[in-house]
């Protein structure tokens, strides 16, 4: 099976991540080294640049301009929460012969699968020698087959070094906080709250993730008994945890295109978490709620060498794989070596073991109804980076 020769065409889909850029340029590059590849295309704002014809042509910029582009959190191309109808695949594949796309590389989560995986299916079933290949990426980590995926290791660092600036501010100014980090059907962000711990009596004191059944009653009770043992009590609480009956806490009402409900562009959950431990344990008491919202994914400064290595290199694999003469489409999966020193593996993975559904985290990793393993942070920790480890006064008393 050779592969066909022609212009590679790139778009970026979902919530953008610290190093989405990484694997745009590790595409970029490795497509312009390609004897496959005559040109190479960008669409704006995803698929949504497709349809409308909004395409860039990402061979004339300079490699200087593209390592800085690398370095730059979110999405460079923009990007887009489309999940195109059956007549707008077909508008799409129009457009690829119009432009004699051979290779299509798109960058995003399992939705950003799910749209590459039926426009191959269409591709296939009209006879066009096209190359669809999807490029993980997710702060989630919630992508099925993958160890973990490109974009997590900057978020959880993120997480992790504002849950200890919490703590310590908690510690300083003795209350109840919580902390709502991103999440919707997986609490891998979450839980990469408990990397703040260094001391003993340090939070997150308490981690709720949507993998449990969230009960109002215990999440009060929980509270009560970690405030009257530390004198304060930090939570980190997925956005998407739930009652028993699947609903989310606060039901919002605007949802994506792939049905997704919008979950942390409000501080709803908090508050109203904040006001039902007021109500119960005492209106005098200091409680506060925070909701980490949109900056856990691309704040700059805090990117993990890791990710930012393993996002270059996934871009790079997806095109050596796409020009290869083994695969017509796929995505790349990241491997963990399961023994000795940490070290992943790039691997062809089909389309339709990513698309759409999400992959939550292991029941190992968690530690009853309101708490992580300690296994957790063997997993975590290689993807984070190193990250600072606060000191404390002795409190030598007189004497």
């Amino acid at each position: 099976m050779q592969p066909p020769r022609g212009n590679a065409l790139i778009g970026q889909s979902g919530g953008p991540t610290c190093v989405i850029n990484q694997s745009l340029v590790g595409i970029v590059q490795a497509a312009r080294a390609s004897q496959s590849i005559t040109n190479v295309y960008g669409a704006l704002h995803g698929i949504k640049g497709v349809l409308e014809g909004k395409l860039i042509d990402l061979g004339r910029e300079s490699e200087e301009a593209l390592e800085a582009v690398a370095r730059t959190p979110c999405a460079a191309l923009r990007s887009v929460r489309k999940k195109p109808t059956r007549e707008e695949c077909e508008q799409a594949l129009a457009r690829f012969k119009q432009h004699d796309i051979r290779y299509f590389f798109y960058v995003g989560g399992n939705d950003s699968a799910e749209t590459a995986h039926v426009l191959n299916e269409l591709a296939v079933a009209e006879g066009y020698d096209v190359r669809l290949f999807h490029v993980p990426k997710t702060i989630d980590n919630d992508l099925r087959v993958n160890d973990h995926c490109p974009g997590y290791g900057s978020a959880a660092r993120f997480v992790a070094m504002a849950m200890m600036g919490d703590n310590l501010d908690n510690r300083s100014l003795p209350g109840i906080k919580i902390d709502v980090v991103m999440g919707r059907h997986a609490g891998w962000l979450t839980a990469a709250s408990v990397l703040a711990r260094v001391h003993p009596d340090d939070g997150p004191h308490l981690v709720y993730v949507p993998e449990k059944v969230f009960d109002l009653e215990k999440f009060v009770a929980d509270v009560e008994r970690v405030y009257k043992q530390h004198g304060r009590c930090l939570i980190a609480l997925s956005e998407g945890v739930h009652g028993a009956d699947g609903k989310t806490l606060v039901e919002a009402k605007e949802k994506d295109s792939h049905g997704n409900v919008q979950l942390s562009g409000s501080g709803a959950l908090g508050d109203l978490l904040a006001g039902e431990i007021k109500q119960r344990l005492g209106a005098k008491l200091r409680v506060r709620a925070d909701t980490f919202g949109y900056l856990q994914r691309s704040f700059p400064g805090v990117i993990s060498p890791v990710d930012a290595k393993e996002a270059r290199a996934v871009g790079r694999m997806a095109v050596k794989l796409a020009t290869g003469t083994k695969h017509a489409h796929g995505s790349v999966a990241l491997v963990r070596a399961q023994a000795g020193p940490y070290r992943v593996t790039f691997e062809h993975t089909e389309l339709r073991n990513v698309a759409k559904e999400t992959r939550p985290m292991e029941a190992g990793l968690l530690k009853g109804d309101n708490d992580i393993d300690p296994c957790f942070l063997e997993y975590v920790r290689p993807l984070v980076g190193e990250l600072p480890r606060p000191a404390r006064l002795s409190d030598f008393a007189l004497g």
